[in-house]
């Protein structure tokens, strides 16, 4: 049986009637690479139900959070999106995943895809401040169907731009792109799929940059299956590499979560 701990609840957030966040306690031996997930649920009839979430902290905060969605049938998030401060949260003691910066050959603009909760560890990976070293732009593009599922957005643009140690590196080269397709929103190039957008080069004009080029630019996904088999194909189709488990790429996707 895969090895657990327990942390407490410290916060419970509700972003809107689908989308929530938990924060817990944070236990000094628990490590774990920007971008990994691992395994969180519940003790039902005495016996533990997980599954796997992404974890949304850096490796380096003191307290682990972690965003989901609401499944009202859902096995474990029909019954988590009710779990109160003080309360336990289960978890795995392994940390994993193939979403990590050391996967991707090195480049100049890390182009972070993500729908719905696949914000999570890009999260994670915007408090880094390894990432903001290695490359010269780090785009955020974050991709749901209401304004009210923009979860995050105080962190990301008022937050992390004031951060006492990279906050300069933050407003120098983090760009943040929301985008929703089911209402209106600022205008036409914040209205579209991810898949749109990178199909048309006035998503780089609009952002300041060139068109997307395999020599320079380098991608995360995370998302749902039909986000990543439409934006894998646009990628391949125009020369990107996928990363794999044994050599780098210039694109990569969680691996493990591809047959669940």
């Amino acid at each position: 049986m895969r090895s657990t701990i327990t942390e407490t609840v410290t916060q419970v957030h509700h972003w809107n009637d689908t989308l929530f966040s938990i924060k817990t306690t944070r236990r000094p031996s628990f490590t774990f690479e920007n971008g990994q997930f691992v395994m969180i649920g519940i003790e039902v009839d005495n016996k533990p139900l997980l599954r796997a979430y992404s974890i949304a902290s850096a490796n380096y905060e003191d307290e682990l959070e972690f965003f989901s969605i609401k499944v009202p049938d859902g096995a474990l998030t029909s019954r988590l999106q009710h779990i109160q401060v003080g309360e336990q949260l289960t978890l795995s003691t392994r940390p994993t995943g193939t979403l990590v910066a050391g996967h991707l050959t090195p480049g100049k603009h890390l182009y972070l895809l993500a729908t719905g909760t696949g914000l999570a560890p890009f999260m994670s990976i915007i408090k880094d401040p390894d990432i903001y070293e290695q490359f010269d732009k780090v785009i955020l593009v974050h991709g749901v169907r209401y304004v009210s599922e923009l979860a995050y957005q105080e962190v990301i643009c008022d937050q992390l731009p004031n951060n006492e140690f990279f906050g300069d590196w933050v407003r120098e080269k983090l760009l943040y792109h929301p985008t929703v397709t089911r209402e209106p929103y600022r205008h036409a190039l914040h209205q579209q799929r991810i898949t749109t957008l990178l199909e048309s080069n006035h998503f780089t004009e609009h952002l300041g940059l060139p068109e997307l080029c395999p020599s320079r630019d380098r991608f995360m996904l995370c998302g749902n299956q039909a986000m990543l088999d439409d934006t894998m194909a646009i990628l391949n189709q125009r020369g990107f590499k996928k990363a794999t488990s044994r050599q780098q790429g210039d694109y990569v996707i969680e691996q493990a979560f591809l047959e669940k």
